[in-house]
């Protein structure tokens, strides 16, 4: 058994840490319309969540997303997520696509 410790490793190290690319936001939302209005929203709604009221990063999403059909600049089509709940919006409506069903919101 004391042999084996002497036998250097076939596999070598693996890398400490794999990092994901960054995400690419669309061009859509770095647009002057887009973002006036988001801002728009934010000043006649308030700068919270709509769904859990966090303060913390609060953006603009749209209820019914843009590559389903949802108007792209309709302030009744935007509400206004945090990070948590957009993130969680986002993946219900993906697998909503992917399985062929509604969105569980």
């Amino acid at each position: 058994m004391g042999q084996l410790k002497r036998l250097p490793s076939r596999l070598g190290r693996a890398p400490s840490r794999v990092r994901s690319m960054p995400k690419k936001a669309e061009a859509f939302y770095q647009s002057k319309e887009w973002r006036a209005l988001v801002r728009s929203i934010k000043a006649e709604r308030g700068n919270w969540c709509e769904r859990c009221g966090s303060g913390h990063r609060v953006a603009g999403d749209h209820k019914v997303e843009r590559r389903d059909g949802g108007a792209e600049l309709d302030p009744a089509n935007v509400e206004l997520l945090c990070q948590p709940c957009h993130n969680r919006k986002t993946a219900a409506a993906k697998a909503a696509r992917v399985t062929g069903g509604r969105p569980k919101v």
